[in-house]
């Protein structure tokens, strides 16, 4: 089966509540199975899955929900049910985790707005900050061994087999005529990455034919923006839009383009010369968690992100781990080629001024958005 019938069977989406209500698809898989869920493909906006263990005789059973953006979908449809597998070995207590996904700012206002997750995995901290200003999250998520993270990753370009259009760097995507396939960032951190990654390797000169400045950067963005055929919600859903054919050139994380590659799809992965280092965050949310009284199991769920275990599964779906005695492994290693130029987000300052200066309602990014939008 390719990557696009698999994914068509996947929960790709958003459990609403309150307001946000809409139809719930659950699949359920116990302990023991590790594959990604198999049940029918959903067209509901909404979905979740749901992973239980064989309860223990008399035990007793917990239920999480984990809010998560859309890309590692695969990757927790296998840890789960190998942490709820340990959970139950080791309290006699079966814990069912229900999934939602979507795109990560989607995620981050369905909490706000009443999705009472007790864990949100999501795209970038900017994301997880909204949640704790809007008091919901009350701890510092980022005091941990990884500061919160759970995976990393890199923005990269997706071509097709062959690379017809000769794509070798970030200059070629503002070329006339090219179809281009990146996510909405009004709803998508994936998409947030993707154009701070062509905004960076401009602003530190490695984009000929623009200066390395803001402004350059800026007048670089609205050229690659003329050439972009679809805006989809998600990174997810914008991997499969280029997967059937739709555009060019898609611009995304590096473990979407992997896992295409990895399931026979129609697509090679071309490394910019500069490119960001995409860092995704994990946290309890403690309002929930209080309210649930899940908050053993749920601090327990995201220290076991950080496993040895977890993260050799987070690298099999082609996410880079953080922790580095597995990232330097050697079989691990050699999939995720060095970038020559790596940078990270305090390159701008870090999420708080990114996500006011660059893509709030008033920001520069989202200014140049929608007038490209509204031609």
């Amino acid at each position: 089966m390719t990557r696009t019938g698999k994914n068509h069977l996947r929960v790709l989406s958003t459990l609403f509540v309150v307001s946000l209500a809409a139809a719930l698809v659950l699949v359920t898989h116990t302990a023991a199975q590790t594959a990604a869920p198999t049940g029918p493909a959903t067209t509901a906006a909404t979905a979740a899955a749901t992973t239980a263990p064989t309860a223990a005789p008399n035990g007793s059973t917990v239920t999480l929900t984990l809010a998560a953006y859309s890309v590692p979908g695969d990757a927790y449809a296998e840890i789960i049910p190998l942490f709820a597998k340990q959970w139950l070995a080791q309290t006699g207590q079966t814990v069912n985790i229900q999934v939602s996904y979507a795109g990560s700012g989607a995620q981050a206002r369905a909490v706000i707005g009443g999705l009472e997750a007790d864990v949100v995995a999501l795209s970038l901290d900017g994301d997880v900050a909204k949640i704790a200003k809007a008091g919901l999250i009350t701890h510092d998520w980022t005091n941990n061994t990884y500061k919160g993270k759970v995976t990393d990753s890199v923005v990269v370009l997706a071509v097709r087999n062959g690379n017809p259009n000769n794509i070798k760097d970030w200059a070629d995507l503002a070329k006339p005529g090219l179809g281009i396939l990146t996510p909405d960032p009004s709803t998508s951190g994936g998409a947030q990455w993707n154009i701070l990654a062509a905004y960076g390797a401009v602003a530190r000169g490695h984009v000929p034919g623009y200066d390395a400045t803001d402004d350059g950067a800026l007048k670089y963005l609205g050229d690659l923006f003329k050439n972009v055929t679809t805006f989809d919600k998600d990174g997810r859903t914008s991997f499969l839009t280029f997967e059937k054919g739709i555009g060019d050139v898609a611009i995304n994380y590096e473990d979407e383009a992997i896992a295409s590659i990895q399931a026979g799809g129609d697509s090679q992965i071309v490394y910019p010369s500069s490119t960001i280092l995409v860092e995704n965050p994990v946290s309890v949310v403690d309002t929930y968690v209080d309210k649930h009284g899940t908050r053993a199991v749920a601090e327990a769920f995201v220290h076991f992100l950080a496993t040895p275990d977890a993260q050799r599964i987070f690298a099999k779906y082609g996410f880079r781990p953080v922790d580095p005695t597995i990232l330097n492994d050697q079989t691990v290693a050699k999939q995720f080629p060095a970038v020559s130029d790596q940078f990270t987000v305090q390159q701008f300052g870090g999420w708080d001024k990114v996500a006011t200066n660059l893509f709030g309602n008033n920001g520069t990014i989202t200014k140049i958005l929608n007038s490209i939008k509204g031609q």
